[in-house]
């Protein structure tokens, strides 16, 4: 067993914690199973009270609830089953959706659209209040997947949403679970809000940058399971301590978690129920990562060893998921590697479908989602990401390889004149929602919040808009199915159809 270097990860703890008095910041925890071994905070909790952040401070811990979830969900096998179809459990969804099983919602395999991005799609804004009846029945609604379930792996927080409302329709409720199992049988302060709104007790505040000053974060959405989890640095690092440990009730859920899960044709994805399995150096760790607006959490496990490091933070900017991956490579001595691209910059869309990519010179963006790639053995480029898989390469003018575990090839762009029959007003009927198309650019909203998109052709009835929404831009694209139908798509929501009126 390879032993770890405590000095050494202590010097790139100290390294990574740089944040001011007067701004806000974060709390990084490294651990074994013995307990906590190092621990260093910077910044405050809250700009109006300059109160200093500490391991103690609570913040949203965002999709580091994804694991947390899955193992109440494995705690329950006589209400649910990872191979029962959704629509076991939820009569109410549409066929296409009710055939993805709980497994595939949660291991990102099944296609099931993210919420949030369908209702970028339809015109609400990320401050647009939404309750959990009323988006299940959205889910409801939607006629199709993203793809076809066991196909390709793309994250989503979908899944999760609806897996939570099957174990509600039991009556089994997450926060519940937290009181019984982590709370009351642990001692370790973690609860689930449904709404940002929600009063939590010692709650700092969330902040992002918009260029000119720290403005506070802000969700209108109901929060589900895929991300609702609040709690400290010191919470989030004992509970990483108790699956590591593994004993009474959690003896086998780790491993459980983090096995590997597999596509229909039997290939083996990297992503299990809520963690994902991460390389540094030559060690495979296993973790996630949380991202909600003016928060960023993430968790890092070494199960041979029953170390790990716990990252929290009140700022958007803060690149949690790096700074854990820092440290772990400095306890074990490892390096990681260095992002960079010898894809030819620019953008590209594949030959069908809403479907494109941008190459930059350490990142490539697919269908808005940018990740980091890192050069390869005989060229090309691999994300080094479970749920944003990319092994590209050149082929002559063409980038090609896999996306999402799915073969892939992107043409450069080739722009055409917007048609003319594009211009009007546009109906999702399944979503009740309207755009129009006019001088060339997609207008959305209705009075103080009505905007004007312009559109940018990749060629093949594909274009882009970029919409700017609070602390996020999104750029979407919009495809042409046929004469009077049209799609929007980002990479998690790529289903949303309006017809011509």
């Amino acid at each position: 067993m390879t032993m770890p270097d405590w000095a050494g990860a202590e010097a790139a703890v100290e390294a990574a914690v740089s944040w001011g008095a007067d701004e806000p910041g974060g709390a990084v925890i490294l651990f074994d199973a013995a307990g906590l071994r190092v621990s260093r905070t910077g910044g405050v909790e809250s700009l109006s009270t300059l109160t200093p952040f500490s391991i103690d401070t609570v913040v949203r811990h965002a999709s580091v609830t994804k694991h947390v979830f899955a193992a109440f969900v494995l705690a329950h096998p006589e209400a649910i089953s990872l191979d029962d179809p959704l629509g076991e459990h939820l009569p109410q969804l549409a066929p296409a959706t009710a055939a993805v099983t709980v497994g595939r919602a949660l291991d990102m395999s099944g296609g099931i659209p993210d919420t949030r991005e369908c209702l970028t799609l339809i015109g609400h804004s990320i401050f647009t209040e939404t309750r959990a009846p009323d988006l299940l029945a959205f889910h409801a609604a939607l006629r199709r997947t993203n793809y076809a379930p066991g196909t390709e792996v793309h994250y989503s927080n979908g899944g999760y949403r609806l897996v939570e409302e099957a174990m509600r329709a039991h009556g089994l409720l997450f926060d519940d679970y937290l009181g019984r199992t982590l709370r009351e049988g642990l001692g370790i302060s973690m609860h689930a809000a449904e709404m940002w709104t929600d009063p939590v007790q010692g709650l700092g505040t969330g902040y992002w940058f918009d260029g000119t000053g720290w403005k506070m974060g802000l969700q209108g959405m109901h929060l589900s399971a895929a991300g609702s989890l609040i709690g400290s640095g010191r919470g989030l690092a004992e509970w990483g301590r108790t699956l590591l440990r593994g004993e009474g009730s959690l003896a086998t859920v780790l491993a459980r978690l983090s096995a590997r899960r597999h596509l229909a044709d039997g290939r083996p994805t990297d992503y299990g129920l809520g963690l994902r399995r991460q390389k540094v150096g030559a060690r495979e760790l296993v973790g996630h990562g949380g991202s909600q607006p003016g928060f960023k959490s993430y968790l890092l496990l070494d199960p041979e060893t029953m170390t790990g490091c716990a990252v929290v933070a009140n700022r958007d900017d803060a690149n949690t998921s790096d700074i854990a991956a820092r440290i772990m490579a400095a306890l074990f001595g490892e390096s990681l590697p260095v992002a960079g691209s010898g894809l030819v910059p620019g953008l590209y869309v594949a030959d069908e479908g809403a479907d494109w990519i941008e190459a930059g010179k350490a990142s490539v963006s697919r269908l808005d989602d940018e990740v980091a790639v890192y050069p390869v053995e005989g060229g090309g480029v691999d994300s080094l990401s479970p749920t944003s898989s990319l092994q590209l390469h050149m082929e002559g003018s063409d980038v090609v390889g896999e996306v999402g575990h799915a073969p892939r090839r992107y043409r450069p762009v080739r722009p055409e004149p917007l048609p003319a029959d594009l211009a009007g007003e546009w109906i999702s009927e399944d979503a009740g929602a309207r755009l129009e198309i006019r001088d060339g650019a997609v207008v959305m909203g209705a009075g103080p919040t009505r905007r004007s998109m312009p559109l940018l052709s990749l060629g093949g009835r594909r274009f882009l808009f970029t919409l700017h929404d609070g602390p996020w831009t999104r750029r979407i694209c919009l495809h042409r199915l046929s004469t009077g139908r049209i799609e929007l798509a980002l990479s998690r929501a790529r289903m949303i159809e309006f017809g011509s009126r």
